[in-house]
């Protein structure tokens, strides 16, 4: 049933943001050189890769280096791409990886198959299910740039503390994927997005 409800809402929320899609995609265009979109490979249910797909938000070459952004000093991102991350706008095209059935609207997010080369067995049921846009994590986190902005080596701070407290909360997903727990995290994620 939730396979179905993120066929529906993901196949209508692309009609209806095409137009604000396209407007996205000619603002990254003309704010700096390179494509409008972004695909990086992450790896999704079972430990099967996928491209996932996000608006550019970073200078071209910028994931040539380190893999995590630390907020407002991350020089990589660009001036629209702030706004578009400040949002999560960047994040709508993965409506279509939902589409396609390599994501669900709500699951964990997907890493880079780096950080899960680190996953513990116990930390590799986040695997068992489809990932997604958002979940439990998404919502506690979502000042996590900023939190990795003040760390004095970020990615030894997201490795040994934030992904192991994000894999907890994705647990609560996981273990209570239900129809009523699926909408009240897409209710959430909204809510959190609009007080942002």
């Amino acid at each position: 049933m939730i396979r179905f409800f993120d066929i529906l809402l993901s196949g209508i929320g692309l009609l209806l943001i095409s137009p604000l899609l396209m407007l996205i995609y000619i603002i990254i265009r003309c704010d700096s050189r390179g494509p409008g979109f972004y695909s990086q490979q992450r790896i999704g249910k079972d430990g099967i890769p996928f491209r996932l797909l996000k608006f550019r938000t970073m200078r071209i070459g910028s994931d040539k280096g380190r893999l995590i952004t630390v907020g407002g000093r991350d020089t990589r991102i660009t001036k629209v791409g702030y706004f578009l991350r400040k949002y999560k706008l960047d994040e709508l095209p993965q409506l279509w990886n939902v589409l396609k059935g390599d994501m669900s609207l709500v699951g964990p997010r997907p890493e880079v198959e780096k950080y899960v080369r680190l996953y513990t067995p116990e930390q590799r049921v986040v695997l068992s299910i489809r990932p997604g846009i958002t979940d439990h994590a998404s919502i506690t986190f979502s000042n996590e740039n900023e939190i990795l902005g003040q760390a004095e080596d970020p990615e030894q701070m997201y490795i040994e503390e934030i992904m192991p407290l994000k894999i907890e909360y994705n647990m609560k997903y996981i273990n209570n994927p239900t129809l009523k727990e699926y909408f009240k995290i897409i209710l959430v994620t909204f809510i959190k997005i609009l007080k942002h």
